[in-house]
C-alpha cells in the first residue's frame, strides 16, 4: 500500500502542461519556468532532427520558447495537447529556418553565378576590343613582319623556327619581330590613348 501511495504522489506531482501554459498566458513567470523545464528536450529534439546543425538548433529552440512566452493566450486546449502545440510550434519554426538558409544559400550562390557571368562579359567586351585594336594595328605593319609575328606568336614558333621557315639569318628573324612588336605597341597605344 506504502508503494501505491508513492506511485500516486509521483503522477501528481508532474506538471500538466496545458495547466502551466494557460498559467503562462496570464504572465506567471514560474509557470514558463516549470513549462520550459518540461517541454525544451523536446522542443530541441524536433529542431535537431528538422535542422541538423546543433547550434542553429538551440537558435530556433530559443525562438520557439519566446513564441510560446508571447503567444501563450492564443493555446486552445480544445484543439489538443499544450505539448503538441509547442511541438508544432518547434516543427515549423526549425522548417522555416531550414528554408530561409536554402534561400540565402541559393541568393549567395545567384550572385556568385552572376557575378562570374558579368565578369566573363566584360572579359569577352575587352578581349574583343584587344583584338580588334590588334587587328588593326597589324595591318599597319609591313608583309615581313607580320608574317614573323604570325609565326611567332600565333603558331608557337621560336626565332630560330621562324628563321628556317622564312629562309632568313636568325638576326634577320629577330629584327622583324621586335621591330614589328614595337610597332603594335606603339599603334595600340596611340589607340587606347584616344
Amino acid at each position: 500500500m506504502g508503494a501505491r501511495r508513492n506511485k500516486i504522489r509521483l503522477v501528481s506531482s508532474t506538471p500538466d502542461a496545458s495547466a502551466l501554459l494557460i498559467q503562462v498566458a496570464r504572465g506567471d513567470r514560474s509557470a514558463f519556468s516549470d513549462f520550459y523545464d518540461l517541454v525544451i528536450d523536446r522542443v530541441y529534439g524536433i529542431a535537431r532532427k528538422v535542422i541538423r546543425d546543433p547550434e542553429m538548433a538551440e537558435e530556433v529552440t530559443q525562438e520557439v520558447m519566446v513564441e510560446v512566452w508571447r503567444k501563450a493566450s492564443s493555446f486552445d486546449s480544445t484543439k489538443g495537447s499544450a505539448t503538441a502545440w509547442v511541438c508544432t510550434i518547434a516543427h515549423r519554426r526549425a522548417v522555416d529556418r531550414v528554408r530561409s538558409e536554402q534561400s540565402r544559400r541559393n541568393r549567395e550562390a545567384n550572385s556568385f553565378v552572376h557575378d562570374a557571368d558579368d565578369a566573363a562579359v566584360d572579359e569577352a567586351v575587352i578581349e574583343a576590343e584587344e583584338q580588334s585594336q590588334v587587328g588593326s594595328a597589324m595591318s599597319a605593319l609591313t608583309f615581313e613582319q607580320r608574317e614573323a609575328l604570325n609565326l611567332a606568336f600565333y603558331d608557337g614558333r621560336t626565332h630560330t623556327e621562324v628563321a628556317e621557315i622564312l629562309e632568313i639569318p636568325l638576326g634577320t628573324a629577330k629584327t622583324r619581330i621586335r621591330d614589328g612588336l614595337i610597332k603594335l605597341r606603339d599603334a595600340v597605344t596611340t589607340e587606347c590613348g584616344r
